[in-house]
């Protein structure tokens, strides 16, 4: 059962709060110019750190997408984490995409690996190897393994995830954020049937980018 969270993300409400009672200070003080700036900083918080609620759909075998954004990759890869070759799926979000991360299955976290790193362009191949990020190994209940990645940006300064080994995900639940620009990287088994292309607007916890085959080849 997935929890429930509010409709703004609580990694936000210190900005929010905090830009608020700024915007709202210096408009008393001073008047509407001097703190237009501080209003601007404030809407921008709002609108980056929503989280909406999103009515889920997906089949037993559908990888739903676990980031706002844009596709810039489909295709083969080797997975560095387990160390296979997979078909490999990548969502790149920009400072106006929600930044909430959903699990793409369902399914049991047999591990989790964090990196420290760079902060180069998300959208870029080469940040996939040098930047800061967050890995989970998720265990099907047909004995298929995913790895799913965050990845920091050129912006993005923290990547939270609070999942930890052990834990159950359901398809759509949310179990991470990334502040500030980033992207998510999916590798998935062989016999997977890929429905996002390159280029595809997809939003987490709705689209499905993907199809699992039936069991483990």
């Amino acid at each position: 059962m997935k929890k429930s969270y509010p409709f703004f993300a609580r990694e936000g409400w210190p900005f929010i709060a905090g830009s608020l009672a700024i915007s709202i200070t210096i408009t008393y003080a001073w008047g509407w110019f001097w703190a237009s700036p501080w209003w601007l900083v404030a809407i921008f918080c709002i609108q980056f750190f929503r989280d909406p609620t999103r009515k889920l759909e997906a089949g037993p075998n559908d990888v739903v997408c676990p980031a706002d954004g844009k596709v810039i990759f489909v295709g083969k890869m080797k997975d560095p984490y387990l160390d296979r070759e997979v078909a490999k799926i990548s969502v790149f979000m920009n400072v106006f995409n929600v930044h909430s991360n959903k699990s793409p299955v369902k399914g049991v976290i047999k591990k989790r690996w964090y990196r420290s790193g760079s902060f180069i362009n998300a959208a870029f191949d080469k940040a996939a190897e040098e930047n800061e990020q967050n890995a989970l190994w998720i265990k099907t209940e047909n004995n298929l393994d995913i790895t799913c990645v965050q990845i920091a940006g050129l912006v993005a300064r923290r990547i939270l995830c609070y999942v930890e080994e052990g834990d159950t995900l359901e398809p759509g639940q949310r179990y991470g954020f990334i502040r500030f620009g980033s992207r998510v990287d999916l590798y998935l088994p062989e016999g997977t049937v890929m429905k996002a292309s390159i280029g595809d607007t997809v939003k987490s916890g709705l689209d499905i980018l993907a199809v699992l085959p039936e069991k483990a080849a």
